[in-house]
């Protein structure tokens, strides 16, 4: 058992026990824990770095100060976007408005305070300022992510000013991201132009939600065209994987089957099989497609039910974030009659894993910190793993909420 972890989880016969009531508990118990932890520890408030003052409000911050927020919680990244879906999830399955409140007070914060650093801005950067990220739109990381939990906290409290934002957010990915001549989304770096399968969550996040919103097809098959381009420039048939990315320019991939791209990837195709139409023109075909991408990285799990930062490297080390969005989307996709109930054991063994990695005090280990694209293995091999990054937070509570789905469908 896992020095760090509570006694009284015994991971290794974690799906052993007689009674299905007693995983339940543990399992509600571990993701109430993080959720709350959350919500606690976050102060709506900023910090000056100069002066080492804090504010509450921004109407009488000095000219000079250097601010930072006092939480990355509210931050406006791609993933806080996931945390956002996570927790407006665990609100709604847990019967715990708390959740849902702090996911729209998060919402709300940005829009009532953003425009002080925007009006500040002197373009030393988006990731310099808080909130940089709503005012600069430049790639799809900087929307795609947040706009679809601004949808999601729309559906709720449809204000003007959240329309206009999810309406920015369209035209960018629609009219201003860069695109292949086929429509492939692309970003300018590091080579012109270069597919990254990060992306295809970072725009089909948004778009799917944008077509359930409006009703509009040309969503879903901005959307489904993506999945296609995607599976075409970036999936490896002999691996079952996605690389992590494909240069226009010499026409080939990168080196790496990176963990957390194929876990972008695989909950991308979920979430848009998730809101397709029943009848949709290539629904049939994006399932097929979802289903070798699953097939595939199942193949590569450890013993530890834990899969590796880079996937078809058993001497990388375990990764935790893709672990977590692998066993969502194996869960969810057999919760939803995506894959046949044989897929079962992959979904459980990765929970089961993912426990081992929730230390003492709450803190989830081993998740991979931001990752760019490299030609050079040996940076994926040594990406830091700091405690609890927000990059993977999100994932572990989706795959825990859908777990306790998957817990009461009989072998």
């Amino acid at each position: 058992m896992h020095k760090n972890f509570f006694l009284w989880i015994i991971i290794s016969s974690l799906f052993n026990f007689s009674s299905i009531a007693q995983i339940k508990s543990r399992t509600e118990k571990i993701l109430t824990w993080i959720a709350d932890d959350i919500v606690k520890s976050t102060k709506y408030e900023f910090i000056d770095e100069k002066a080492d003052a804090v504010y509450k409000t921004l109407n009488h911050v000095p000219s000079h100060a250097k601010l930072k927020l006092q939480s990355p919680y509210n931050d406006w990244r791609y993933w806080n976007g996931v945390l956002n879906i996570a927790l407006l999830k665990l609100g709604s399955e847990f019967n715990k408005p708390i959740y849902s409140e702090f996911v729209k007070r998060n919402i709300k914060f940005t829009f009532e305070n953003y425009t002080y650093f925007y009006k500040n801005y002197n373009a030393e950067g988006k990731w310099v300022y808080p909130f940089g990220q709503f005012f600069i739109m430049e790639e799809l990381d900087d929307c795609g992510s947040m706009g679809a939990s601004v949808i999601e906290v729309y559906n709720k409290i449809p204000k003007t000013e959240y329309l206009e934002y999810i309406n920015r957010t369209s035209k960018h990915i629609l009219n201003k991201q860069a695109r292949l001549d086929d429509g492939t989304l692309v970003r300018s770096f590091p080579r012109k132009w270069t597919l990254w399968a990060d992306d295809l969550y970072m725009s089909i996040s948004f778009l799917c939600r944008m077509g359930e919103l409006t009703g509009d097809h040309k969503y879903f098959d901005d959307a489904a065209n993506q999945v296609l381009k995607f599976h075409k420039y970036l999936f490896d048939e002999k691996k079952g994987l996605m690389y992590h990315c494909w240069y226009s320019d010499v026409e080939q991939n990168g080196v790496a089957f990176w963990g957390r791209a194929n876990g972008w990837a695989i909950l991308a195709q979920i979430d848009l099989l998730d809101r397709l139409p029943k009848n949709y023109k290539h629904r049939e075909r994006l399932l097929a497609l979802f289903k070798k991408h699953i097939l595939g990285i199942s193949k590569y799990q450890d013993k530890s039910g834990l899969w590796n930062q880079l996937l078809d490297k058993s001497d990388s080390f375990l990764e935790t974030s893709c672990t977590a969005m692998f066993t969502y989307a194996i869960a969810r996709g057999i919760n939803k009659n995506y894959l046949d109930k044989n897929m079962k054991p992959f979904a459980e063994k990765g929970w089961a894993g993912i426990l081992t990695r929730i230390n003492k005090d709450g803190k989830i280990e081993g998740i991979c910190a931001g990752t760019g694209v490299s030609d050079d293995l040996k940076f994926y091999y040594e990406r830091p793993t700091p405690l609890h990054d927000i990059h993977g937070i999100g994932a572990v509570l989706l795959a825990g909420s859908e777990i306790l789905k998957l817990l009461i469908i009989k072998d």
